[in-house]
């Protein structure tokens, strides 16, 4: 579990399904995702269940709540590439950056990885801001990476080194 000002992230649970769905539903947020938003609350169980049954060292995700109500995911799959999604209705709150730096800091305290990946759409200019303002850097691309509907996507590659200073030196850099 961990906490924030404003947030709790904590492993998610099958009560989560209607908030779930609310999120996963919703075409704002679902655009960069990989897949179009979910039509059926079967949909969005079968990733609820995927996602409670994953866990360390390949996952390590967690449910973003907000005033006692669900608003989206954030965590690691693949080992060390991280993903989020956040309700639209909670952007350009400040949220998805109190939620990832505390992510962040989790991750390489429980992981002792040496960085971050991160997979992003050219065209999610929000995305790429925020972990350009975690400190992440480009480090490749790729064309025709992900079929999204009838659409074919492209990948922005980003990485994040661990640290060097200590938790002072990773709060320092995601202010």
């Amino acid at each position: 579990m961990i906490r924030t000002q404003r947030l709790l992230m904590r492993r998610a649970r099958r009560f989560d399904l209607h908030d779930l769905h609310a999120v996963f539903a919703q075409p704002q947020a679902m655009r960069y995702w990989s897949r179009p938003p979910y039509e059926t609350l079967e949909d969005t169980r079968a990733f609820l269940e995927g996602m409670i049954a994953a866990g360390p060292p390949e996952a390590d995700e967690f449910v973003v709540e907000r005033e006692g109500r669900v608003i989206g995911k954030a965590g690691m799959w693949r080992r060390h590439e991280i993903g989020f999604i956040l309700h639209p209705d909670h952007w350009e709150q400040g949220i998805g950056h109190e939620a990832l730096s505390a992510l962040v800091a989790h991750l390489f305290a429980a992981h002792g990885m040496d960085a971050l990946t991160a997979e992003v759409d050219p065209r999610n200019a929000r995305c790429l801001r925020l972990l350009a303002r975690l400190g992440f850097e480009e480090t490749g691309r790729a064309e025709n990476t992900l079929r999204w509907a009838e659409e074919w996507c492209h990948s922005i590659y980003l990485a994040l080194p661990r640290p060097t200073g200590g938790a002072d030196a990773a709060d320092q850099r995601s202010r």
